[in-house]
C-alpha cells in the first residue's frame, strides 16, 4: 500500500490477483500440494485453491492439446463452481431489478 500508494480498499483486488498467480506458479512447479499439506493453503483464502485446481488440471491434459485437453478439461472441476456463480448472479440481479435496488434512479 505504501509504495503504491493504495488504500486498503484499493490494494485489494491486485493482493487477490498476486496470490492466484502465486498459486498458479506454485502449482506448476508442483509445489502447490505439499506446502497446502503443509501450511493448509487454499483453505485460508479459497481463491488460491480454485487457481490450483483449474491449473492443475490444464497442467495434466496439456499433452492433448490446447483445445481439446486444456480447454477441455480446464474447467472440468472447476466448472460447477463457476456455473454456480453465473446463475446466483443473474438470479440476484433479477431480484434487484424487480424490487428496484441499485443502479441510478
Amino acid at each position: 500500500m505504501a509504495i503504491f500508494d493504495m488504500t486498503s480498499r484499493d490494494a485489494s483486488s491486485p493482493t487477490v490477483e498476486v496470490l492466484i498467480l502465486i498459486s498458479v506458479i506454485l502449482t506448476s512447479f508442483g509445489v502447490y500440494d505439499k506446502l497446502a499439506q503443509w501450511c493448509g493453503a487454499g483453505t485460508a483464502v479459497p481463491v488460491t485453491g480454485f487457481a490450483n485446481s483449474m491449473c492443475s488440471a490444464a497442467l495434466e491434459h496439456r499433452a492433448e492439446g490446447l483445445v481439446l485437453g486444456v480447454g477441455g478439461n480446464m474447467f472440468k472441476l472447476a466448472g460447477s463452481v463457476i456455473v454456480f456463480g453465473v446463475v446466483a448472479a443473474f438470479v440476484v440481479g433479477v431480484v434487484y431489478a424487480i424490487m428496484g435496488w441499485g443502479g441510478s434512479h
